[in-house]
Formats: C-alpha cells, sequence, structure tokens
C-alpha cells in the first residue's frame, strides 16, 4: 500500500483541503509556508491520561477550586460582612482587609493553575521562524482557523472532564466577584430611610436642639462675614458638639468671600440652577459649598482666586465656583453641593438649612 504524502516537495504548498490531512498536517504545512520550523514538540508524559499526567491535571483542577472557593467567599463578605462605619473596635474595621484577602487568594489560585497548565500540561516546542509581511490568502486563512483549533485541542479540555467542570466551578465566582461591586452599591438605596442618611450633616438643625447651626473654625469659634476678607476663604465645620471631628466627616465647609462681580455671576447661575436647589443660598457675596468631593470623597480644598476653581488634589478634579461648583475638568461629574448661608440675631454665620444635595461622592445620583 503506497503511503499517501501531505506535504509537497520543497518549494510546492500542500493542498490543505485534502480530506486525509490531519488536523496537525494542516498546522505543519501552515507553519512551513510561514518559514517557521519546529525544533522541538513534544509532550510532557508518556502517552495520555498516564499516572504523571492524572496528577497533574488534579492539582491544576484543586488550585481552579480553591480560586472558586475564595472568591465566592469573596462574594459572600461583600454581601453579609457588616460595613458601616462606627467609632471604636467593631467588625466593620475588618471588611475591607477581609475582601482583599478572599479576592487575592482567588486570583493568586487562578494564577498559579493557569502557569501550571501552561508549563506542565501544553506540549514543549521550540519553533524558528523568518518574518514577512505578504498578504494572507485563503488557504493561509484557513490554516490559521485550523491552528487555533488545534491549539484548543492541546489544551485538552475535551478529554479531561476533571478539568473542565474546575473551570466552571471556579471561573463563576471569579465573574460574580467581578460583578459584586458593580452591582453591590445598588443592592440598597441610600436614600430609602425615612430621614435619608446621606442628606444628613452636623448642619441639620436636628442636631442642634432645632436651632440653626453656626459655622465655626476647628476650634469651635464662631464666625461673623466681616472675619474673611474679599477674595478669601476660610474652612468651616458645624458648631456643635464634636463638629470637627470624624463624627462629623461629611461636613467640612469651604466658606468664600468672592468679589462683587464674581458674586453677581454666581447668583445668577444660582437663580438660574434648573432644579433650585441653590436660589436663594448665598449672603451677600459669601458662598458656602462642601469641601467632599463628589468623585471620591477627597478634600477639594485648593482654591483659585483669580479663576474661581476649586482643585482635588487628589484626581485633579475642578469645580467652577461662579457656576453652582460645576466640575469642569477631571472624573467627578457631579457638582459640589452649596450650603445655604444666613447669619443669627448676633451677626454670626448660620446654615439657613442643611445641605439640599448629598454630601460626596453618592452613587445612586445622577452627574
Amino acid at each position: 500500500m503506497t503511503a499517501v504524502h501531505h506535504s509537497g516537495e520543497a518549494g510546492t504548498p500542500a493542498d490543505v483541503n485534502d480530506p486525509h490531512m490531519t488536523r496537525f498536517d494542516i498546522v505543519k504545512e501552515g507553519l512551513r509556508r510561514d518559514d517557521i520550523e519546529i525544533v522541538t514538540y513534544e509532550s510532557h508524559f508518556h502517552g495520555q491520561n498516564s499516572k504523571a499526567e492524572k496528577r497533574v491535571v488534579r492539582n491544576i483542577a484543586l488550585l481552579f477550586l480553591l480560586s472558586g472557593l475564595f472568591t465566592a467567599a469573596f462574594v459572600v463578605f461583600y454581601i453579609v460582612w457588616p460595613w458601616h462605619f462606627e467609632l471604636g473596635h467593631t467588625m466593620s474595621d475588618y471588611y475591607t482587609p477581609i475582601l482583599g484577602v478572599t479576592l487575592g487568594l482567588g486570583l493568586l489560585a487562578l494564577g498559579f493553575a493557569i502557569l501550571a497548565w501552561a508549563k506542565k500540561l501544553l506540549p514543549h516546542e521550540l519553533s524558528i521562524q523568518q518574518r514577512h509581511g505578504d498578504p494572507s490568502s485563503d488557504d493561509e486563512r484557513l490554516i490559521t482557523g485550523q491552528t487555533m483549533l488545534y491549539v484548543a485541542d492541546e489544551l485538552g479540555v475535551q478529554r479531561r472532564p476533571l478539568l473542565k467542570g474546575a473551570i466552571g466551578l471556579g471561573m463563576l465566582p471569579l465573574g460574580l466577584a467581578a460583578a459584586a461591586p458593580l452591582v453591590g452599591g445598588m443592592i440598597k438605596n441610600p436614600h430609602g430611610d425615612a430621614e435619608p442618611m446621606m442628606f444628613r450633616t452636623g448642619f441639620n438643625p436636628v442636631a442642634n436642639g432645632d436651632k440653626l447651626v453656626r459655622l465655626t473654625r476647628e476650634d469651635g469659634t464662631p464666625i461673623r462675614p466681616e472675619d474673611v476678607s474679599t477674595g478669601g476663604q476660610m474652612t468651616v465645620f458645624p458648631g456643635i458638639p464634636h463638629g470637627a471631628t470624624n463624627q462629623h466627616a461629611d461636613s467640612p465647609t469651604l466658606l468664600i468671600h468672592l468679589r462683587p462681580e464674581d458674586a453677581a455671576e454666581t447668583r445668577r447661575n444660582a437663580e438660574a440652577d434648573a432644579n433650585g436647589r441653590n436660589k436663594g443660598s448665598m449672603y451677600g457675596n459669601y458662598v458656602a459649598y462642601s469641601k467632599i468631593c463628589t468623585h471620591a470623597g477627597c478634600p477639594a480644598s485648593l482654591y483659585e482666586q483669580q479663576t474661581n476653581r476649586l482643585l482635588c488634589p487628589c484626581h485633579q478634579s475642578q469645580f467652577l465656583i461662579t457656576n453652582n461648583a460645576q466640575p469642569v475638568f477631571g472624573p467627578a461629574t457631579r457638582r459640589l453641593p452649596m450650603l445655604p448661608l444666613t447669619v443669627d440675631e448676633e451677626g454670626f454665620f448660620v446654615a439657613a438649612s442643611d445641605y439640599k444635595d448629598t454630601v460626596g461622592p453618592d452613587f445612586w445620583e445622577r452627574p
């Protein structure tokens, strides 16, 4: 019986549509056409399904399952572990470390599984290729497709059901872990309570016995309008017990004394505000905005007097003071809330009400 030669003679391409050619024959023909010489192509094992191969498969499957276990733990802890910040030593202190450890171990196990697969299961191949830039023919496209399928065959997933199941069980929790931060923030509406938490700061009169809250310095001393020079600014806090501490970390506010022409522009834009929240919130030439950046909660505290821009140094978001503190540069998409101002009978600044917009980053809000 005459042997069938599937490769052409030197310089003569073989017919890749020959039904007698195996997938590997087509792959070799493609390599030959691309001037690639296979120097070494050999398996790590003596025969398929050997004891050594099964041992490696079990180890890799274990790594995939461990990856799935740790990432599943990440999802569970993300949902059930107490995360609300509380003063003192509480369970919420461990929320972020637990998420970091479980997700880190899950990704580490996945990385080791992929590395072990590449090093231990895939055949060892050494090839030499000379580059050329000619356009691909139809035969070469066929060869490329068959090469990709052959590589998929060489991965051995189809003939190794243990690995197939381990990959499925290991990767599913990883997909859930990737989606958890995107979906998790939408599980509970932070504004769903009778008195929404994120609409309440230290300037809420409820925190002061239903009396308007004064604007004070860090040492608790109240502030009069004449204490802030024209073009100047001052960081103020609610004049209540612990108002300048982390207990009211959402309350630091920037009080700005605008130049007359800038104040007039700011008032016009506040009056023209589409939702009307900033209407009547200024006092004379004074305006006050939250210092908590609406991007990631950093302190937006660098005031450029000449441009009337407020800069957040963390991620370079910039807010235009004269236009309702709308973001004009950087990743922030929502304006800084304005604190309504007035003065009390003694001439000290007080907040006419609490902020009318949510303070800080809030993913339930529209830009």
